[in-house]
């Protein structure tokens, strides 16, 4: 009798086993079942496919994309294993063919849709066939809180219950505690054997950047790091696709465009160029890449946040499947974060069901601002536990500048507050920097106490607003994007807990320049004036029952100290200071630079006597 390992080492030309799959094959052969979760590029499709030739039979194959049938029926044919396909894609003499074949016992493997899987006119044909097994791939499809729901997957149980004695394996390369537990369930597996690997994929490694300019900073990545490599950016939308493959192409590279947009043909023909010709670039929305087998993808990168943990783990995962060096590069913004909450809000599902989406999001939102390794992180979210930092990533690598955001987050609280909870983050940046946009003016927001507060430049203030929404401070409109304040900022507006953010990466940007310079550091002289301004300071913030710092910041009093303007004009070129500040406290603050004066040093007083 053939063995396992000889049909592993004469069909698929390997020496021996990797991970789990001996006893997998094992189990399957002795008609057990299985649930087995492992990496992709594992090996999960040998588990099935040594057992299905081992046993008398076929082997029932179920796998969502019938796309990828061909190629995978392909593969086995070149390894002298007799496989097909039934699919919407065959004429019907075709598919007749297949059927002939499979009646005759000529098949080892039978690949179909899940749709066609649990139809009354298969369940008959498999009536009259003799089993070897039924394997379900990416199972992950039948957890309503995955991330890639099929409904067609929570009918499967209907096989067992027609052919209860054939033995099952349900495989999937991305699912976190909940998932696998209704994998169990739906698919009524409870008493299976668990062949659970680890998620570590230690030959990728895991940048997450924020900002802007992704398709630029893309091309640095894509230049600096894979010349002429194969790989695939997702986008969020069909039109970014088309752009981004414009973009890349315009610059040399073969770079194609897929999305469910297109007609059959174009996207058939572009799929098959990327998993042939070498150093092709995909851009994809998610529609893209379930089951892709490419084993030389070096990268795949983000431009925009997946869903969720789960498909950014099954996305990522699609690069080096061979075990070689890859790379996983990610770049969001601050509308990244407002449209997965809009979607999650506008949904037309149940509540519990939003709240499986919040937590899986915030989930997401950790991971990308994370201060620490990612891998422990990502690994963490499936239950997996790495007890050492991976070196392996870009917060290990390059370890990111954290500060003290305290003071600069209250200020953004604020300002959102003052402005009526109802603008975007782009408007509300606005008056933070004392811009007098004419929506601004409309509305008499530069009249506010938090107009013109802002010390940080544009992107820092988006970067802000990135992560005080990702951290549940702020809450976004689900319809219109406006911001709002969220519980969790109560403690943080009323100084009862400090916020340590990741620094804003400046090396790609241009400092927005100051109206003038203030001294960082305050002389001896200037200490009485600038304690008299910061008294004075708290008396308006009493009054108004706002934190100091939204009259004036430090920095301002600090340039007033340096300056010592003696008019109007020359206090409106202090930074800082806008024309509602002028107007509410220049006369006060003018009085106080007055008040008090640098004090005569000895030898100024002998050379006047």
């Amino acid at each position: 009798m053939t063995s396992a390992l000889e049909i592993l080492q004469s069909r698929f030309g390997f020496d021996r086993f990797r991970l789990q799959q001996q006893a997998i094959i094992d189990t399957l052969t002795s008609g057990g079942d299985a649930l087995v979760l492992m990496p992709t590029g594992g090996g999960k499709s040998i588990c099935y496919q040594i057992p299905a030739i081992l046993r008398a039979g076929t082997g029932i194959v179920i796998s969502p994309l019938i796309a990828l049938m061909q190629d995978q029926v392909d593969a086995l044919a070149q390894n002298g294993i007799a496989a097909a396909f039934l699919n919407s894609s065959q004429g019907l003499d075709a598919q007749q063919s297949i059927r002939r074949r499979l009646l005759a016992g000529e098949l080892d493997l039978l690949y179909v849709a899940p749709e066609r899987a649990v139809g009354d006119d298969f369940l008959e044909l498999l009536g009259r066939c003799e089993l070897a097994l039924i394997a379900i791939d990416e199972a992950h499809c039948v957890s309503q809180w995955g991330h890639d729901f099929r409904p067609d997957y929570r009918e499967l149980y209907r096989l067992h219950e027609r052919f209860p004695d054939v033995p099952r394996i349900a495989l999937t390369a991305t699912a976190d505690g909940r998932t696998l537990r209704e994998i169990e369930q739906q698919l009524q597996l409870e008493d299976a054997a668990r062949y659970i690997h680890s998620f570590d994929r230690p030959n990728i490694f895991y940048r997450i950047a924020q900002g802007d300019g992704g398709r630029q900073r893309l091309w640095d990545f894509i230049g600096e790091r894979h010349p002429r490599d194969a790989g695939i950016v997702y986008c969020l939308s069909r039109k970014n696709t088309e752009a981004v493959a414009e973009f890349l192409a315009a610059r040399g590279r073969v770079a194609l465009p897929y999305h469910a947009g297109l007609d059959k043909a174009t996207r058939a023909e572009h799929q098959r160029r990327f998993l042939r010709d070498d150093g092709v670039i995909i851009v994809a929305t998610i529609a893209f890449g379930m089951g892709i087998d490419k084993p030389d993808v070096r990268f795949v990168a983000h431009l925009g946040l997946p869903k969720n943990i789960e498909s950014y783990y099954q996305e990522t995962g699609r690069a080096g499947r061979d075990g070689e060096p890859a790379d996983a590069w990610l770049i969001y913004g601050l509308q990244d974060i407002v449209k997965l909450r809009q979607m999650m809000q506008l949904s037309d599902a149940d509540e519990a069901y939003k709240r499986v989406l919040h937590q899986k999001m915030e989930a997401l939102l950790g991971l990308c601002e994370q201060t620490g390794c990612r891998r422990q992180a990502l690994l963490g979210y499936f239950g997996e536990t790495l007890a050492e930092p991976c070196g392996h990533c870009d917060n290990c690598v390059e370890p990111p500048a954290t500060w003290d955001a305290t003071e600069a987050a209250q200020m953004a609280l604020s300002c959102v507050y003052r402005t009526g909870q109802r603008f975007g983050a782009a408007y509300v940046i606005d008056v933070l920097l004392g811009n007098e946009r004419d929506r601004i003016l409309q509305n008499r927001h530069h009249e506010l106490s938090t107009f013109g507060i802002g010390e940080l430049d544009a992107d820092e203030w988006r970067s802000l607003f990135r992560q005080l929404i990702a951290r549940g401070y702020l809450r976004s409109d689900e319809r219109h994007g406006g911001l709002s304040l969220a519980p969790a900022s109560k403690p943080l507006l009323a100084g009862a807990e400090r916020l340590e953010l990741r620094r804003f990466d400046k090396r790609k940007r241009t400092a927005r320049p100051a109206k003038a310079a203030a001294p960082a550091d305050l002389a001896a002289a200037d200490q009485p004036l600038f304690e008299a301004l910061r008294e004075q300071r708290r008396a308006w913030a009493e009054q108004q029952a706002v934190p100091p710092y939204v009259i004036l910041h430090d920095k301002t009093l600090r340039a007033i100290c340096a300056e010592r303007p003696q008019s109007s004009d020359a206090l409106a070129l202090v930074p800082g200071i806008g024309a509602s500040k002028l107007e509410r406290y220049g006369d006060k603050l003018l009085e106080i630079v007055r008040r008090n004066p640098v004090a005569s040093s000895e030898s100024e007083v002998e050379a006047i006597d």
